[in-house]
């Protein structure tokens, strides 16, 4: 389910260049699904497309909106956004770039669920 009357901007605390993903596609209790488009306002981005690098960002963002759609049930619409920071110890891409105007849809099932105190 999408949440109506939720955007974005509550939900992640990125802003600006930083912000990527475009729309929220669902978002439940167990999953969700988000759509970005490859911008020359991205990070990273040069005359080829922007570094695949910039995929976990996509990831850790849809994982952030469904971190916010917990943080919004339980804690309201107007707490406190916190952001957090992901780690890989190792990534392989096939592409060197993403072209400018890709769509990319990105999916995160959760695994477990944070729950605020």
């Amino acid at each position: 389910m999408n949440p109506a009357g939720i955007r974005i901007e509550d939900l992640l605390p990125q802003r600006d260049r930083m912000l990527l993903i475009d729309e929220i596609i669902a978002v439940d209790d167990e999953r969700a699904v988000t759509a970005a488009t490859v911008t020359d306002q991205w990070p990273f981005y040069d005359a080829n497309g922007v570094n695949p690098i910039v995929l976990i960002e996509l990831v850790a963002q849809t994982a952030g909106v469904s971190n916010g759609w917990f943080r919004i049930k339980q804690r309201g619409k107007d707490s406190e956004k916190k952001g957090w920071l992901v780690g890989i110890k190792q990534s392989r891409f096939f592409v060197e770039a993403i072209s400018n105007l890709t769509n990319r849809l990105i999916k995160v099932s959760l695994i477990s669920q944070t729950i605020y105190i």
